[in-house]
């Protein structure tokens, strides 16, 4: 039986499961004693990382994927120090204050007491200085309420300021960048400025890498789904057939194709995935045998052709 390796998390002393789960609507979409047996399974096969941000937004209808997290953790009756949560931070709400309401509130919500990793959101503020960031971030890490930090879809040019900035202080800087990273949006995690980021040691965690469920096959999601940079969704539709097509040459599920092909890339420490059904997670652990079957290499030559946002997004980032 599978057993999902670890990877470490930059140059911190945190190491994560090749597959993490979670994300944005994931355990409110599921019955509570199905989500239980989920992650009971989830962690027997190796899964170490959760995702459980609070994702709600200001007047938009409230969600509770995180605090149904907290409660099904305390259901399995796992030891905190067994698996690592990862909490998303969002710059709108930073201010003189800096991080430390917003993460109070996500302790509130999940029963933690400290996250191991925290993510800052979309960078859409003009008005947030850096060095502020940087600073809240280690105050933070000194009174022990985060252990690591890293950033969700920033340019590489800002990730590499953050870096400058906390390394003249002498203090930890970012250690992990979530890219949208999949079959068809490869042109950021795949360019040379995160390459030359990666080969300082900074770490990517792959997101959105099913595309909402539509490189699984599921064309017309029911649900609202990440943003489509680029104007690409379209054409990525389009790809489904011949994904499908390759899969099954390949002895997997669209699924499986999309997620082995995350996991071929160097600098990936974890592949985020948002599974409702015990199923799912079987499947996708499986993902790392065809790696193994296949070979990274091979892998990314066959997928070649579904590179959508080529030449069309820069790779440079947001």
């Amino acid at each position: 039986m599978t057993q999902l390796p670890r990877h470490p998390i930059g140059t911190s002393e945190l190491a994560a499961s090749a597959l993490s789960l979670g994300s944005w609507h994931t355990f409110d979409r599921m019955d509570f004693a199905d989500a239980v047996d989920l992650v009971r399974y989830a962690l027997d096969r190796g899964v170490t990382l959760f995702d459980v941000g609070v994702y709600g937004l200001p007047g938009k209808p409230p969600v509770f994927t995180d605090v149904l997290w907290g409660a099904i953790m305390r259901a399995v009756g796992v030891p905190r120090d067994a698996y690592l949560a990862s909490v998303k931070l969002w710059i709108e709400g930073f201010d003189a204050r800096g991080f430390a309401p917003q993460l109070k509130n996500a302790f509130l919500r999940t029963g933690l007491d400290h996250a191991d990793l925290v993510i800052l959101g979309d960078l859409r503020r003009d008005d947030v200085r850096l060095e502020d960031l940087v600073g809240d971030l280690a105050a933070l890490t000194d009174a022990g309420l985060i252990r690591a930090w890293g950033v969700n879809n920033w340019s590489a040019s800002t990730i590499r300021a953050l870096r400058r900035i906390a390394a003249e202080r002498g203090v930890p800087g970012p250690q992990i960048a979530q890219l949208k990273y999949s079959l068809a949006r490869r042109s950021i995690p795949d360019g040379q400025p995160f390459a030359e980021l990666f080969d300082c040691g900074l770490s990517m965690q792959s997101s959105d890498v099913l595309e909402g469920g539509i490189l699984a096959g599921r064309t017309a999601p029911d649900r609202e789904i990440g943003r489509d940079p680029g104007s690409i969704r379209e054409a990525i539709v389009a790809t489904v057939p011949a994904v499908t097509q390759l899969a099954e040459k390949l002895g997997a599920t669209p699924a499986q194709l999309a997620i082995a092909f995350t996991l071929s890339h160097p600098a990936n420490a974890t592949t985020l995935v948002g599974a409702t059904k015990l199923a799912q997670v079987r499947q996708n652990i499986e993902a790392l045998d065809l790696l193994e079957r296949v070979g990274a290499d091979e892998l990314r030559t066959l997928v070649e052709p579904f590179w959508v946002d080529r030449g069309i997004v820069d790779p440079e980032g947001p």
